[in-house]
């Protein structure tokens, strides 16, 4: 726009210089060197004001377009701040989220361990199937370690050990299903020491608890035991005739009537 202004205008400026130059010979030849002059001075004040006009447009659109590119810079700096802060925020951001996923990634381990440490802890406590006296049972793995320990100082003709132990057994696991089993060998081990009262109590006690038990048999043939080594005779026939009654098809009860039969 300023280029398209500044030509037009020295456009007009020549037509004018060329005007006032015809016009000049002319009055000189028609009107004489005054009129000349005259006209030559008036043509000068007008291709002034001419350039004046010119000057004047020519500094509005410098002005013009100084301000423009003042404005532009201003919105060009603006622009820039804000790509600037926008480009802060986003990498904070994404610092951000790496730090997010870095936490997550170490709760999450944490967290494995911490499941793998109670599912550890657990199977400590968990009941495990185990076969005892021809019967299956779920006992806590404290109970089997301890069962186990009594039941291999019997094996190896520990009594007082496997006494000892077995009572403590009794003692501390007074609800688990060896409990049965427990009472029958601590009354053997019992017997073996010859802790007879004691021994009776406790092949009393299965009896009571489990009359149903594999050893319950077993059990009465024992008491009859005692009671013989008590020299209660009259109570060990009472046991064996017990035994035949309530066990008639177990073995026990073929060993108890040929006891019995010498016993008579």
């Amino acid at each position: 726009m300023f280029r398209h202004r500044s030509h037009s205008a020295w456009l007009a400026i020549g037509l004018l210089w060329a005007l006032g130059s015809l016009w000049g010979s002319a009055q000189a030849a028609i009107f004489g060197d005054d009129e000349a002059r005259r006209a030559i001075l008036d043509l000068r004040q007008r291709l002034e004001q001419s350039q004046n006009a010119s000057k004047a447009l020519l500094e509005e659109n410098v002005q013009a377009q100084n301000q423009m590119n003042a404005q532009f810079r201003r919105a060009l700096l603006d622009l820039q701040t804000q790509i600037e802060s926008l480009k802060a925020e986003l990498a904070q951001s994404m610092g951000v989220q790496e730090r997010l996923a870095r936490d997550l990634t170490e709760l999450q381990l944490r967290q494995k361990d911490a499941l793998s440490t109670v599912d550890d802890r657990l199977r400590r406590f968990e009941p495990i199937k185990v076969t005892v006296d021809g019967r299956e049972l779920l006992v806590d793995p404290a109970e089997k370690r301890d069962f186990d320990a009594a039941m291999e100082a019997f094996r190896k003709a520990d009594f007082v050990t496997a006494q000892t132990a077995l009572a403590a057994f009794v003692s501390r696991y007074g609800n688990s299903a060896y409990v049965p089993s427990a009472l029958f060998w601590l009354g053997n081990a019992q017997y073996a020491n010859k802790a007879y009262k004691e021994s009776l109590t406790n092949f009393q006690k299965l009896l009571t608890v489990a009359p149903a038990h594999p050893r319950a048999p077993e059990a009465m043939l024992a008491i009859s035991n005692v009671q013989i080594e008590l020299k209660d005779l009259k109570a060990a026939r009472k046991t064996l005739d017990d035994l035949i009654k309530n066990y008639p098809a177990s073995e026990t009860a073929a060993t108890a009537r040929d006891r019995l039969s010498r016993l008579r």
